[in-house]
C-alpha cells in the first residue's frame, strides 16, 4: 500500500540527460529527491530518424526503471499514517506505544513517540537525498 501511495505522489523532475523524482512531506514541507540516474545516451544526438525512435524507446524504458528505483528508495524515507492516510517523511512519523502515526495525528490524539528518523531507522545508503 505504501508503494502505491508513493507512486501516486512522486513528482517527475527528469531531464533529457537524467531521471530524478521528488516527494514533498505535507507535514514539514521537506523536499526529498531520489538518487539521479543518468540516461545512457545523454549527450548523444541520434543521427537518423530510426535512431530517434530507438533513443525514445530506450529513454522511456530507463525512465520506468528509474521510477521503480525511486519508489524503492522512498519506501525507506516515508511512512503512511494509518489515521490521516498522509504520506509523511521519517522526521514527521512517530513510533508510539500502541500505533505508529504522524506527528499531527499524535498531537491531536495526545500521543507521544519517537521520530522514526531518530530511532535508528535510517534509510540505507543511496536511498535518495535532500537536494
Amino acid at each position: 500500500m505504501v508503494k502505491q501511495v508513493i507512486k501516486e505522489h512522486l513528482i517527475d523532475c527528469s531531464e533529457p540527460e537524467k531521471f530524478v523524482y521528488n516527494l514533498v512531506c505535507p507535514e514539514c514541507g521537506k523536499l526529498w529527491q531520489s538518487t539521479p540516474v543518468p540516461f545512457s545516451k545523454a549527450g548523444q544526438a541520434p543521427k537518423t530518424e530510426s535512431k530517434k525512435v530507438i533513443y525514445y524507446l530506450l529513454y522511456e524504458r530507463e525512465k520506468q526503471r528509474a521510477f521503480t528505483r525511486a519508489v524503492e528508495e522512498a519506501v525507506h524515507c516515508f511512512n503512511l499514517c494509518p489515521v490521516c492516510e498522509r504520506l509523511v517523511c521519517n522526521d514527521c512519523f512517530l513510533i508510539c506505544q500502541d500505533i505508529d502515526i504522524c506527528r499531527r495525528c499524535a498531537e491531536q490524539l495526545q500521543e507521544t513517540g519517537e521520530q522514526v528518523s531518530s530511532a535508528g531507522w535510517a534509510a540505507p545508503a543511496g536511498a535518495g537525498r535532500e537536494p
